[in-house]
């Protein structure tokens, strides 16, 4: 059975649909990371759980988009004849033409600028909440005194003292 231009087209469309979809997430993804990181400077923990189930709630419907999106990437891959993991969006803008053509180009684009965006947003929330955590991690170890890595004197007789040999709490009991 050949598949007309027409049949082509909505399928195309359809697929920029959803492809919409994920423009959108991607754009929503991107203000979480910023909300994230001003949430955990400001250490507001009940705004970061209202964000958490936000994000659960959230999972379904992009689960529900990135399967119509691999069907119809299946599909023309079938009407195109090749392999789904070679029917990418330069390949389909190679086999369209016109005005269709140009607003596959412009997706791929859009996705392509909000994917390196998303990128640097996400490396430098990971950044701060590293940061975070190795203050955290050293702030224990300081107040508990759990390394014992002190700065180490000597004093006169030679013999060596840590500085600082109390801890700012007591673990004994």
């Amino acid at each position: 059975m050949k598949t007309t231009p027409i049949e082509i087209k909505i399928k195309v469309d359809q697929l920029l649909i959803v492809l919409e979809g994920e423009t959108q997430r991607m754009r929503a993804n991107l203000e979480r990371l910023n909300e994230l990181r001003a949430m955990v400077v400001k250490r507001d923990e009940t705004s970061l759980r209202k964000l958490l189930n936000v994000i659960q709630s959230e999972s379904g419907e992009f689960n529900d988009n990135e399967l119509k999106r691999e069907r119809l990437r299946a599909e023309l891959a079938s009407i195109f004849g090749c392999d789904i993991k070679q029917m990418t969006l330069s390949r389909l803008a190679d086999e369209l033409s016109g005005e269709i053509r140009d607003k596959v180009i412009g997706t791929r684009s859009s996705l392509q600028a909000l994917g390196r965006k998303l990128k640097n947003e996400y490396l430098s929330t990971m950044m701060l909440l590293s940061e975070c955590a190795r203050f955290n991690h050293t702030l224990l170890n300081n107040i508990l005194d759990l390394g014992q890595t002190g700065n180490v004197t000597y004093n006169s007789n030679g013999s060596t003292d840590r500085r600082g040999r109390t801890a700012f709490v007591n673990l004994q009991f």
